[in-house]
Order: structure tokens, then C-alpha cells, then sequence
């Protein structure tokens, strides 16, 4: 019974793992877009639109980086 939790317990660490792994890659394809959008833009309005996007998508790389230690670590405990 003890190795079928084990066994569970790794497979949704695992599916966790894998799933933030994914959302962190989207997010830095996120951070990287606004960037480039940023450096091409001329227009004020705009200019702030990509300062507020590329803030928000590195504040949400933070959390999730944040999210996938605490994984680490509460698996490996």
C-alpha cells in the first residue's frame, strides 16, 4: 500500500513538475516578445503597454521559479 502511494505521490510530482516546467518556457517566450516589441515601438502609449507587459510576465516568471523550487523541495522532504 506504502508503494502505491510512493508511486502516485512521484507520478503527480512528476505531471507538476512537468506542467511548471512549461508555463516557465511560455512565460520567458513572454518576457522575450515584449522586450522585442518594446525596443521597436515608437509610440508613447505603447511604449508603456510593453513596460506594464514585460513587468507582469517577470513578476510571473518569479512566482512560478518560486512555485517549482518549493516543489523540489517539498518532494524531496
Amino acid at each position: 500500500m506504502k508503494r502505491r502511494k510512493n508511486k502516485k505521490r512521484a507520478l503527480t510530482f512528476y505531471l507538476e513538475r512537468q506542467a511548471l516546467k512549461q508555463e516557465i518556457e511560455q512565460t520567458r517566450y513572454r518576457i522575450d516578445s515584449a522586450r522585442n516589441q518594446f525596443e521597436q515601438v515608437v509610440d508613447p502609449t505603447l511604449i508603456d503597454c510593453y513596460i506594464y507587459e514585460l513587468n507582469a510576465a517577470q513578476l510571473r516568471y518569479q512566482f512560478l521559479l518560486r512555485r517549482f523550487k518549493n516543489l523540489e523541495m517539498e518532494f524531496s522532504s
